[in-house]
């Protein structure tokens, strides 16, 4: 079915489950606001798609508050006190699951909280909750997405410690497509939230019975972690370009990035939606931007990069402008980043809008899931590098490099735009791909989403670093790219590979617009 732009007027919402969408709008329609709807959103969504986030990771926002005023917040844990290069003694990383790959604190829940705090909601938690409860207890069916990686994740997850087998395999086999998937131990968790508050998760006696199954399954992290835990408000970063002012999240995220991709392109002669300046100058922004983050985006406490200077300094971006070769592509060896995660959105019609990110980072975090509260860990830590200093080194209560990035623009004309991706590596190079259809080229919003995009790295589970496309270009297009020196790869149909991306408009007049993507299993919601 070929999807099409979504209007309203009093609120939407998108989210790559159809369930979470409808729960959001549901909070809007019962008196709520655009943060109350998004927290409802995530709460969802770690029932409904427990592959890709969860209440055991982190997450990001970025607030467009009526008055125009823009904040950020972070519910993003740090590593635990005890984790050390003795701790992985004759590894040579930090493994991708397992229980030392849980070794930072959970910070989703202290952002839902920072978030709230700030609103001026007036619906209580048990009524945000109140569907994320419901889809737990009864359960929801598997779609074909969840199934396929079911089967592709299950080898090395289902011989992890902890209640994984028992939650997602209850058959001694990886749900299917139509399969019914329940979790009611999850939803009496976020029920005890709802009674005994959200700071319970970190101090309370549900963050008691955290800390003994981390304990018990081997996990470095304790309950002294996750109580010292705190969310934290950094000003999201901000640039400047024709038409807008763009934000997105501050380091320890690749928010720099997304932005810097969009400043630099800015400044490229692209005439043509999805022609070979477009996708060329695209791909060539997103090399100079990630050899800056790579080299100076991590935890702000071991980093003194003046972020924001650069991003607000013309020349300084007419300079690194100048180093993209219109005609051919830069040489690309550079390593990718990986994870998984999903980004939603909310608009209300006061003109609050809303762009948030959660994850556990890979398709079921660490694959730790918790016997006693259902509760996936995440893998987050697995970026950290096992090293005595440096890049993302691994440090007691450092946080890590994240690839969350929530977006958000604000158009000279009064739009408001919340939109971002899943997709690890990806996420920068697809808001990247739908902002300039939209903004720059005037491309109908949820086309802008639909059609064919590219990647610059890895698929799922691959370390290849070529430029992955899509079909559906023009078939000059990939010919021009291998000829400009790009080692392109066909990658054939639609794919989530590239992400779960979404989008909402709020133009001047109150007048809302939404997109959802064909590669998900998302919808847009709206009144």
């Amino acid at each position: 079915m070929k999807l099409t732009t979504v209007t309203g007027s009093k609120g939407m919402v998108t989210a790559p489950h159809f369930l979470a969408a409808e729960a959001g709008l549901s909070v809007l329609q019962d008196g709520g606001n655009a943060v109350e709807a998004t927290v409802a959103v995530a709460a969802c969504l770690a029932v409904v798609y427990p592959h890709m986030t969860g209440i055991g990771g982190d997450g990001f926002w970025v607030i467009h508050e009526p008055d125009g005023a823009v904040h950020g917040i972070h519910g993003c844990g740090g590593a635990a006190g005890a984790v050390s290069l003795d701790v992985y003694a004759g590894l040579e990383a930090v493994p991708f699951r397992g229980p030392l790959a849980a070794n930072t604190v959970a910070g989703t829940i202290s952002g839902w909280a920072a978030a709230l705090e700030t609103a001026g909601g007036a619906l209580p938690l048990e009524r945000l909750l109140r569907d994320a409860v419901a889809h737990g207890e009864a359960g929801v069916t598997v779609t074909a997405g969840q199934g396929a990686i079911a089967v592709a994740k299950g080898p090395e997850l289902r011989v992890q410690p902890g209640a994984y087998a028992a939650i997602f395999e209850p058959e001694g086999r990886p749900l299917r497509e139509g399969d019914v998937l329940r979790q009611p131990v999850l939803a009496e968790t976020l029920r005890r939230l709802c009674e005994e508050g959200l700071e319970s998760f970190y101090t309370g006696a549900l963050a008691a019975d955290i800390a003994a199954d981390l304990d018990a399954l081997g996990s470095p992290v304790s309950a002294a972690d996750l109580a010292v835990h705190f969310a934290t408000r950094p000003e999201p970063l901000t640039t400047r370009i024709k038409g807008a002012q763009l934000w997105n999240s501050a380091p320890p995220t690749q928010g720099f990035a997304s932005l810097m991709i969009l400043a630099l392109f800015d400044r490229l002669g692209a005439e043509a939606m999805d022609g070979f300046d477009h996708v060329h100058g695209l791909v060539e922004a997103t090399k100079q931007a990630f050899l800056l983050r790579d080299r100076h985006v991590g935890d702000p406490a071991y980093h003194d990069f003046d972020w924001q200077g650069l991003l607000s300094d013309p020349a300084a971006l007419d300079t690194l402008a100048a180093k993209v070769d219109p005609a051919q592509a830069l040489p690309w060896p550079q390593p990718p980043q990986w994870g998984d995660t999903c980004w939603f959105g909310a608009a209300d019609a006061e003109g609050r809008v809303v762009s948030a990110i959660q994850s556990t980072y890979f398709e079921f975090g660490s694959g730790l899931v918790l016997p006693k509260t259902g509760i996936t860990w995440q893998n987050r830590g697995s970026s950290f590098r096992l090293a005595e200093s440096g890049w993302n080194a691994l440090k007691p209560y450092r946080k890590p490099f994240h690839t969350l990035n929530p977006a958000l623009a604000r158009f000279d004309d009064g739009r408001v735009m919340a939109y971002g991706t899943m997709g690890g590596e990806g996420q920068p190079q697809t808001q990247a791909a739908l902002f300039t259809r939209y903004a720059r080229y005037g491309c109908d919003l949820q086309a802008a989403i639909s059609a064919p995009r590219w990647l610059l790295g890895r698929t799922w589970g691959d370390q290849s670093t070529t430029l992955k496309l899509e079909d559906g270009f023009d078939p000059a297009l990939y010919q021009a790219l291998v000829a400009a020196g790009h080692v392109v790869e066909r990658v054939g149909p639609l794919t989530a590979t590239m992400g779960h991306a979404g989008a909402i408009v709020r133009h001047a007049d109150g007048s809302l617009e939404g997109a959802t993507d064909p590669r998900s299993d998302g919808g847009v919601a709206a009144w």
